[in-house]
């Protein structure tokens, strides 16, 4: 029997009714997370996917007993996926029998990630004031030329800062970024022989490989630069695009030896930090990352947080 068609992927059935809201008996026709996909074998020795299907509301069991290898060959573990069924009661929970399921290209992970609490727009106009703060034509301009990439705008307000630690969510790294900055800022003020333009920008652009270092499905994953590369050196490339042709040696240098050492000196010749604003950036970068960790996840028992 050939396995029953849905709606196309991508296509509009909807809004879907939410796991929470289900009911035994109510038919299926909707976008959600696919996080777990198993092959399974039952005892009559048919084969069957056992799913694990969410949204925001929560998650639930589905099973595929008909064209399983059909169906299984459609999407992969990740992946948002439009499923067709039926909800049933199986041993006093519910699970959605699955008659039909399809990765759907196009559909907003946003639906199913974690996001910010913070508005984005408004952060968006924290980090144009931020930018606006800095005075140096060579990196005032650098700044500009990356705030006006509407591509890169647009994956600094949807990346987060990690998977798992601190800003683990949708719109992460635009919080974090504004967070160090404006700890830049005060510091700067505190320590006026700081290079205000120098470590400011340091501050606004030290995560920006987050940009490239992610995938959204179901969940929050990494490309294969993120994961072969890692999001400092996605991030010394991006400046490198843009600030050689803007920047003097002496300029380029002097930031790029501050993204480098953001989660430290072991990175740099002689593991050694080359500037005060390079250790000024280390710290303010540790002190968002581990407060918001611990806000988020409480205090570790032992010490050692990793920042971004």
């Amino acid at each position: 029997m050939a396995a029953t068609s849905i709606t196309p992927a991508g296509a509009s059935a909807g809004t879907p009714p939410a796991i929470a809201t289900l009911r035994p008996g109510q038919e299926v026709d909707g976008v959600y997370a696919c996080t777990r996909k198993d092959r399974l074998v039952a005892r009559s020795g048919t084969p069957y996917l056992a799913l694990e299907l969410r949204d925001a509301s929560g998650a639930i069991a589905g099973r595929a007993f008909r064209d399983a290898d059909v169906l299984a060959g459609r999407f992969e573990r990740g992946d948002l996926v439009r499923v067709g069924g039926r909800v049933e009661r199986f041993r006093d929970e519910l699970q959605i029998e699955v008659r039909a399921i399809a990765r759907a290209e196009g559909a907003d992970p946003s639906r199913f990630l974690p996001v910010a609490y913070r508005d984005l727009d408004e952060l968006d106009g924290f980090l144009e004031s931020l930018a606006g703060e800095v005075r140096d034509p060579g990196f005032s301009a650098l700044l500009a030329a990356l705030l006006g990439d509407a591509e890169l705008r647009a994956a600094w307000r949807r990346a987060p800062c990690s998977r798992n630690g601190h800003h683990a969510y949708l719109g992460g790294l635009l919080e974090h970024t504004v967070a160090v900055g404006t700890l830049a800022l005060e510091t700067c003020q505190l320590h006026p022989r700081l290079d205000q333009n120098l470590l400011l920008t340091a501050a606004l652009v030290h995560d920006l490989g987050r940009t490239r270092e992610f995938t959204y499905g179901a969940e929050i994953g990494l490309t294969d630069e993120g994961r072969l590369l890692g999001h400092v050196e996605l991030g010394l490339r991006l400046l490198a695009g843009r600030g050689d042709a803007i920047l003097d040696d002496s300029r380029r240098i002097a930031l790029a030896h501050c993204v480098l050492t953001h989660h430290g000196p072991d990175s740099a010749p002689g593991r050694r930090f080359g500037s005060a604003e390079a250790i000024a950036l280390y710290r303010l970068n540790a002190v968002d990352a581990a407060i918001k960790a611990a806000i988020e996840h409480g205090i570790a028992p032992a010490a050692g947080t990793a920042a971004g």
